[in-house]
């Protein structure tokens, strides 16, 4: 009985043994990225210390499992009646029950300190190198840099990967819905916080990488952070359930060198100067109509089709709507038709994108109304609104 009870607490205690080898040899940790069944690494420190902090707490409680079990295991085979054992009499031990009190106690502080310690960095955004505002929409992302002179950059970041892909139509990329049309910048080893927001419902922007996951909520700023330590190009997702297209939300960060980041920055700054001069033109009927075609393909053909037959939302041609009066017209696409999914784009799109999708859409696809609509006409919508 002795050998065989002496077998049965080897073979209980082999899992730990098999645990203690993979993890003193990292195999573990390569296994768990293999299969992701495990935490992404990160390449910020405090990312880091999220996921030791993680590992710690999970060997803990791989060990006691193992104890615990192994204990039950060996007691419930080693003195089973079958084998003659006979169960002992006594009422209580004092002191197993001050060990199992104080033994999980010390456990639990172990772990707390740790846990406190990186919590309370987690949410420390002070004495941050850079803000950035980002703006959760359905279904893309705005980004907006605010500088130290007032001088903001923004832009939107929404999905790029190809229709044929999403429809079976074409093999898919290595990047599949994980792709932007323009993508995120921020320099390597500067403090960069992030005010996360929302315009319509429900969002949540997060970035394993970078360690980073906050709720963006609507009329609500939550705070977060990432000092990246190495550069490279990382990538995220949408991560709160946003409606229909919550799928094609994903994120792309570029972390760069600090003289790259500063070029990137200074050519956002000359797009943004170039976009004011646009404002104050006067465009022809031809530039009008080809600007708003990109913006229609870019931002009103997935609801609307591509030739205007509609979908999602109501068809263009034919319209009534861009048939209709022009003021009416503009203050849906600025305003948006609430109780609907069309969006307000007032905010979306600059006053010369506005200016040529309303004209494209007043003269494309059979509507031929000889409207055309001016950046300053956007303008002055907006004011005397």
């Amino acid at each position: 009985m002795h050998s065989q009870a002496k077998r049965l607490f080897q073979l209980a205690l082999s899992p730990v043994l098999l645990a203690l080898t993979l993890f003193s040899t990292g195999a573990w940790a390569e296994e768990g990225q293999r299969w992701q069944t495990n935490m992404t690494t990160s390449v910020t420190e405090v990312g880091q210390k999220i996921y030791d902090l993680h590992m710690l707490v999970f060997w803990i409680c791989v060990v006691v499992g193992v104890v615990v079990f192994g204990f039950l295991f060996y007691s419930v085979f080693a003195f089973r009646k079958s084998q003659g054992a006979k169960a002992s009499s006594f009422h209580e031990n004092t002191t197993v029950e001050v060990a199992w009190t104080v033994v999980p106690f010390i456990i639990l502080i172990f772990m707390a300190w740790p846990s406190t310690t990186t919590l309370i960095e987690i949410y420390d955004t002070d004495d941050a190198d850079l803000d950035i505002l980002v703006t959760g929409y359905q279904w893309k992302w705005k980004y907006e840099y605010i500088l130290p002179n007032g001088d903001n950059v923004s832009f939107f970041s929404s999905l790029r990967t190809d229709k044929s892909e999403i429809y079976n139509e074409a093999e898919k990329g290595s990047n599949y819905l994980l792709e932007v049309d323009e993508a995120m910048v921020i320099p390597v080893d500067k403090k960069v916080r992030f005010l996360i927001t929302a315009n319509d419902v429900l969002h949540a922007w997060w970035v394993p990488a970078l360690a980073v996951k906050r709720d963006a909520i609507p009329g609500f700023i939550n705070e977060a952070w990432t000092k990246a330590e190495e550069t490279g190009v990382y990538r995220g997702q949408c991560a709160e359930l946003c409606g229909r297209d919550h799928g094609f939300m994903p994120i792309v960060v570029n972390v760069v060198e600090e003289p790259e980041y500063n070029e990137w920055l200074s050519g956002k700054k000359a797009e943004a100067a170039e976009i004011k001069k646009l404002m104050a033109q006067t465009f022809t009927m031809d530039d009008l109509m080809e600007r708003g075609k990109k913006v229609y393909a870019r931002s009103c053909a997935a609801c609307h089709g591509a030739n205007g037959e509609g979908g999602v939302g109501k068809a263009i041609a034919g319209s009534p709507l861009a048939t209709g009066e022009l003021k009416g017209h503009l203050d849906v696409i600025v305003n948006g038709a609430p109780g609907t999914a069309m969006q307000a784009f007032g905010g979306q799109l600059n006053d010369v994108e506005l200016a040529a999708v309303t004209t494209y859409q007043r003269n494309a696809f059979g509507n031929n109304m000889g409207d055309k609509v001016q950046p300053i006409d956007i303008y002055n919508f907006k004011k005397g609104q």
